[in-house]
């Protein structure tokens, strides 16, 4: 230290705007953490313990047990190797999600590749990038109710079919079936897929493909070992987009399935009308726990915090 107060050169009064710093930071933070405590934390907790309550004739105890984990559960494992209906169930909203999963990642990656490497024009882009989010003006049950008068018995893709001789009677499968799901899912949430990838394409130098070419790499080489390579924190994000949202979804599977399929976020809706909260509360924490593990498996895959 010496005579001016300097320790290797740096003032000791200077932590102090440091301290301040910080300070205004956690204020300016403080709005968000409170909303993230009083919109996210408080009613997981809540969700949590309700599901380990008691409840009897309609009225809710708070007294811990494991009731309605049991009622969920009752009968699965004396019915092993034949599903229960909560597996039977689970299963069923899995495979929705990995169906809609995969159409989405070739659709969405397919359209991201399209507008960031043919589009050149960035008015162009952003021209067509708008034109993507059209369907998101109106609301999602109208895009779904769209679909009836396409699909159903006397739709206009059964009459074009029957007109052109391809079937002789209306295709029922068309509507209220698992096929009209995952096409809703599809048409839904195909967007939440496509922006984080094109978010990665965009970020990738065009450099290292014209090196690419010059070493002599075909354009599928190049789409394999280069492209989709640096997009993979944009499909990590757009899976995880896909994914959360398709396995809580409760709305579509109703109306597209015509309340003739079963998924969780369906049990759970039924189970909340029917005023039974600790059931319910306990396939929504269960959901839950597959949900983040399903995350958690996907950021193990590879860094997404880059792409934050």
């Amino acid at each position: 230290m010496d005579g001016a107060g300097r320790v290797s050169g740096v003032k000791v009064g200077d932590a102090r705007p440091v301290r301040r710093g910080r300070g205004a930071a956690y204020w300016q933070a403080a709005p968000f953490a409170l909303l993230f405590l009083l919109f996210f934390i408080v009613p997981l907790v809540l969700t949590v313990a309700v599901s380990f309550w008691r409840f009897d004739d309609y009225v809710l105890t708070p007294e811990l047990n494991l009731d309605a984990y049991r009622e969920m559960f009752e009968g699965c494992i004396d019915r092993l190797p034949s599903l229960c209906v909560t597996f039977a169930t689970y299963l069923s909203t899995l495979r929705f999600a990995l169906m809609a999963w995969a159409v989405t990642l070739v659709l969405g990656f397919a359209i991201a590749y399209f507008l960031a490497f043919h589009v050149r024009s960035v008015p162009m882009q952003m021209a067509l990038f708008l034109l993507c989010t059209v369907p998101f003006w109106t609301s999602n049950i109208i895009r779904m109710v769209a679909w009836v008068p396409l699909l159903g018995r006397n739709g206009l893709v059964n009459q074009a079919l029957q007109g052109v001789g391809a079937t002789d009677a209306p295709l029922d499968w068309l509507l209220y079936s698992e096929f009209s799901v995952v096409l809703a899912f599809v048409h839904l949430y195909t967007l939440f897929m496509m922006v984080p990838i094109f978010n990665s394409m965009a970020r990738i130098d065009r450099s290292l493909l014209e090196a690419a070419r010059d070493a002599g790499a075909s354009s599928w080489q190049t789409l394999w070992n280069v492209v989709i390579p640096l997009c993979k924190p944009g499909i990590v994000i757009g899976s995880i987009f896909v994914l959360t949202i398709v396995m809580g979804d409760f709305v579509t599977v109703g109306i597209m399935g015509g309340q003739q399929i079963a998924s969780i976020g369906k049990v759970i809706q039924v189970q909340m009308s029917y005023l039974q909260f600790p059931v319910a509360a306990a396939n929504a924490v269960v959901l839950l726990g597959i949900v983040l593990l399903m995350i958690w498996a996907l950021t193990k895959l590879v860094d997404i915090r880059r792409e934050l």
